[in-house]
């Protein structure tokens, strides 16, 4: 499954594995189901090229090394993403499942996300790998180490926090690779303040965004400024992805055409900020157009 996505800071998807153990965004025996890739799961169960159902975690061989030999994108423009303008191509690992649930071998994850990471191919783009599970992204991570295969530079390891009481998330996070790996943390959807000042300094990219959906939790663009005023003074690369539907600005809805609040030409221009770490591993932002 190859996907060219609108998802704002990538060129595509892709997905080693479908499905997921769960999360705090997925949790239906308690009548939490806001996760996207659960909610689609749930119409589409069965399709081809879909889990059984998105508690059946199922493994699609062969999707990243297809994706490894698509063209390289270094250097060329995106008339619909701008800030993605000169650089690689960018890779979104798992957005419609958690590749690190419980049951996936770790040989399989070698084989189907780092294998192709590095092949001639695939280290010409960079692939983003998310999980909500980085305790066992490091433990991966010493299991290559162990097998004196060092995690590939071009892989970037990331988690997801959506609020405050995850940031534990990324204490482990800080164990995955080593001094050449790229970190990045999603906050997103975010549904309340999130302090990641202390671990600013463990941390090359910080993308930020409000929830969408019609149950949106109100997101308050207070967040998203002291968010990027912390990543600014830590130097750290900042992403601000979309308001969500429900942004609420200096106490007052904001209201927005795009549903998603994704389109950043309807922000406070304060707010059209949409960094990259300069390079695999850098510690200087590298800004699209604001």
């Amino acid at each position: 499954m190859t996907v060219a996505t609108g998802i704002q800071w990538c060129d595509d998807t892709i997905n080693p594995t479908m499905g997921c153990d769960g999360c705090e965004l997925w949790q239906p025996e308690r009548g939490t189901k806001v996760c996207y890739a659960g909610v689609d799961h749930e119409r589409r169960a069965g399709h081809p090229g879909y889990a059984p159902s998105f508690s059946h975690v199922s493994l699609f061989p062969g999707r990243t090394a297809r994706i490894a030999r698509t063209r390289d994108l270094s250097g060329t423009t995106r008339l619909a993403k701008p800030w993605l303008d000169g650089l690689p191509r960018m890779i979104f690992v798992s957005d419609m499942s958690d590749a690190l649930s419980k049951d996936v071998p770790f040989a399989y994850l070698e084989a189907e996300i780092v294998g192709p990471a590095t092949s001639g191919a695939g280290r010409r783009h960079r692939w983003l790998w998310l999980t909500k599970r980085p305790s066992r992204m490091a433990v991966f991570s010493n299991w290559l180490r162990e097998r004196h295969v060092a995690w590939p530079e071009n892989l970037w390891a990331g988690t997801s926090v959506t609020d405050a009481r995850n940031t534990n998330r990324l204490e482990h996070l800080s164990r995955v690779g080593d001094e050449n790996t790229t970190r990045f943390v999603s906050l997103e959807p975010q549904r309340e303040w999130i302090d990641i000042e202390p671990w600013l300094n463990r941390l090359d990219w910080v993308i930020q965004g409000g929830q969408s959906g019609r149950a949106a939790r109100p997101f308050e663009l207070e967040w998203a400024r002291r968010t990027r005023g912390a990543c600014g003074r830590a130097v750290v690369a900042y992403f601000l992805k979309q308001l969500g539907r429900a942004p609420i600005d200096n106490g007052g809805s904001l209201r927005l055409r795009d549903p998603h609040g994704g389109d950043w030409v309807e922000w406070p221009a304060d707010l059209r900020v949409r960094q990259f770490p300069h390079s695999t591993h850098a510690s200087k932002p590298e800004e699209g157009p604001r």
